[in-house]
């Protein structure tokens, strides 16, 4: 371990749940690292993810962005395509670029939206895309023929959010340089956000843990039951 993560660590009672408050401030404080450090939610869900019914998936604009600028590409022919460059997307295209991914490994960019008449497109990169999480996808409002509105948003602060196989959602809510106020608007919003997104299927404790921690600092633990004070 570096000497700035055991001088953050002392920081933090391993024992000790938080309040969203307590734990962002500490968040902010153990950002030791000479760079702007992101600030991370990890929550641990009580569902099955190998079940169908109990995925939890969906987006969300965090009210004050994320503060990193986000690279868009659009996948769309015609107006649509004329809409996404006036909207500000970096990328706009069709067969051109699912040709630039495939044989030239090119990657830069953060986020694919796609009208849903490219999803025949798009669906031949669905194995090199869907791995990085970068598939669009309907329930996160990446396929949709509103291309500017998608693109607004994006650029807002949208975050996509998404249950891994471990149970868990992994999300950015913001910069150390934000504060601990700002970053307690975001990550209100992502857990509210995430409580509404509860399967039906879903049985017992849903919110089972919740921590949050800067790039390179250490984790700190949030009460469950505090999450949306």
């Amino acid at each position: 371990m570096g000497k700035n993560y055991v001088e953050s660590a002392k920081l933090v009672d391993k024992s000790v749940l938080y309040t969203p408050q307590e734990a962002l401030e500490l968040a902010v404080k153990t950002a030791k690292a000479k760079f702007d450090e992101t600030i991370e939610l990890h929550v641990k869900l009580g569902v099955d993810p190998r079940h169908a019914d109990q995925q939890v998936r969906g987006a969300v604009v965090l009210p004050h962005g994320t503060g990193k600028s986000v690279r868009v590409l659009v996948f769309a022919k015609g107006a649509k395509a004329q809409e996404a460059q006036e909207a500000g997307a970096e990328y706009v295209g069709a067969e051109d670029y699912l040709d630039k991914i495939q044989k030239e490994n090119w990657f830069d960019f953060d986020v694919v939206v796609a009208t849903p008449d490219m999803m025949g497109v798009v669906g031949r990169l669905g194995r090199v895309l869907g791995p990085k999480g970068l598939m669009p996808n309907p329930k996160s409002g990446t396929v949709t023929f509103d291309v500017a509105k998608a693109i607004a948003e994006i650029k807002a602060g949208k975050v996509e959010y998404r249950v891994d196989k471990t149970s868990i959602v992994h999300v950015p809510i913001g910069k150390k340089t934000f504060g601990d106020a700002k970053l307690k608007d975001n990550f209100k919003a992502l857990m509210e956000a995430l409580v509404k997104a509860k399967p039906a299927a879903a049985k017992g404790q849903y919110i089972k843990s919740v921590s949050v921690s800067s790039t390179m600092g250490p984790g700190i633990k949030i009460n469950p039951t505090k999450v949306l004070d």
